[in-house]
């Protein structure tokens, strides 16, 4: 059978099956669904299928199996690489209606919920029920829980809580012939057998779509201490860190280090953000946001505030500025989360999700700096992210060029990379944007692992072809 009379049947079959408010196709296909964020370009689906629950989805892939048909998962569309973008003659298996929360066991501490809900939508849901729900990341608001685990999101509080991966305990997956594997453990101890939701966790929907999630929730902090403090060079920054380890222990949630080019932009070029440190106009090696989280609103402030009085009494910090209400410490956080304020300034410009050795970030950034200055007339960039759990991010824009150098940036990014022996994708993914740089981060021995196991569940490649390897 040819490809068109295979899709034309294909359509037909799940129109029969599924109907038309589920499967929407030529025209009626959302335009939404024809792209991720990445800022590739669009790409109009073969069609678009909406299940609202976990049979549908198993239906829709086993048709599509059936007729040789690729298809493409997508949860709320806010990649950055590509994972989500679905090449002509492909399905687009959406998970948009598959939204709620199907229970909030207080006894264990969980909350089951279906794939396509919001993560806002869950922190919301959790703080109702006394409970916090610590993934949090800019697109919180778009995002979808199944698209967090399938990239396993990390965010915010890393240094903290950890990645997307540990906060869940059970997962329920469809796999590329349509078979449905349901694991929706609530125990944090079940050592029986391979524990295989780790198997899909990360995968970007090239093994499973992941269909419920039980994750796991946490006491709901009573109290938030935010601070900005300046550093004079990385060796302080590196002593901050220390201390915060040594003297906050399991309080400390974020440490977002700024390098002066982002401190620049953001406190200089966005309307609205303020410079907490005004009346200080020294420049200063980094810029620091350290928030901490904690349950004994009596205590957890003044031990924050004299841990960070000792501090700029022995010189540690040079600098600093105390949130003294929550409206100051979402001020603070404005700072950092201006990197949505680029596009409209840098329109096109290359950004970068990067891991590196913690010890090895200054040297990577001043080589870095070095070699775009010196190869790229007029480049701008700027450097920050969550130095804490060894993440940053990097965006890069040539003014007035008629095409951005995305090409020679990758070369000098990710080289630099590979010689520091760090990571493309500290949490962003792969997708296709950075398939090419993935033996930079990982060895030929790991990649042919992940193959075979892509072999294994996946043998006539249907599921999210062409993306991560």
């Amino acid at each position: 059978m040819n490809q068109t009379l295979s899709s034309s049947a294909l359509l037909d079959a799940l129109l029969a099956e599924l109907g038309p408010l589920t499967v929407l196709a030529g025209d009626d296909a959302p335009l939404r669904n024809h792209n991720d964020y990445s800022g590739l370009p669009a790409s109009p689906p073969l069609a678009v299928v909406r299940p609202v629950d976990t049979a549908g989805v198993a239906a829709a892939m086993r048709l599509c199996h059936e007729h040789g048909v690729a298809v493409v998962p997508q949860g709320g569309l806010t990649g950055l690489c590509g994972g989500a973008r679905t090449p002509a003659g492909q399905v687009a298996l959406s998970l948009e209606r598959m939204i709620g929360i199907e229970d909030i066991d207080s006894a264990s501490a969980t909350m089951t919920v279906l794939a396509g809900t919001p993560l806002e939508t869950i922190q919301l849901a959790a703080t109702a029920a006394g409970f916090f729900c610590p993934l949090d990341l800019g697109a919180r608001g778009s995002c979808s829980i199944g698209g967090n685990l399938a990239t396993n999101a990390g965010g915010n509080r890393v240094i903290r809580y950890g990645m997307a991966r540990e906060m869940v305990l059970g997962i329920e997956v469809v796999l590329p012939d349509g078979s449905v594997v349901t694991s929706l453990n609530k125990m944090i101890k079940n050592n029986a057998g391979f524990d295989l939701k780790h198997l899909f966790i990360g995968s970007e929907g090239t093994l499973g779509i992941i269909t419920r999630v039980v994750l796991r929730l946490f006491p709901k902090p009573a109290s938030t201490m935010v601070a900005i403090c300046a550093a004079q060079d990385y060796d302080n920054v590196l002593t901050l860190l220390s201390s915060a380890r040594q003297n906050l222990g399991p309080l400390l949630s974020a440490f977002e280090v700024m390098w002066p080019d982002f401190w620049q932009f953001a406190t200089t070029q966005v309307p609205g953000v303020r410079n907490p440190l005004q009346g200080d106009d020294t420049a200063y090696g980094a810029y620091v946001l350290i928030e901490a989280l904690g349950t004994d609103p009596v205590h957890d402030a003044p031990r924050f505030e004299a841990w960070l009085g000792q501090l700029l009494e022995s010189g540690v910090v040079p600098n600093a500025a105390l949130a003294q209400s929550l409206s100051d410490g979402q001020a603070f956080w404005r700072i950092r989360d201006t990197t949505g304020e680029l596009q409209p300034q840098w329109p096109g410009h290359a950004a970068y999700d990067i891991g590196l050795p913690v010890a090895d970030m200054d040297a990577y950034v001043r080589r870095c700096q070095a070699m775009l200055h010196a190869q790229i007339p007029n480049v701008q960039s700027v450097f920050y992210g969550h130095i804490g759990d060894g993440n940053m991010h990097i965006n890069v824009y040539q003014p007035g060029a008629p095409e951005q150098p995305k090409d020679l940036v990758n070369d000098i990014v990710y080289g630099l990379v590979r010689e520091y022996g760090g990571t493309v994708s500290a949490e962003h993914g792969i997708g296709t944007l950075k398939r090419q740089w993935l033996g930079h981060a990982r060895s030929p021995e790991e990649i042919e692992l992940m193959r075979v196991i892509k072999r294994a569940l996946d043998p006539q490649a249907l599921l999210n072809p062409g993306k991560v390897i």
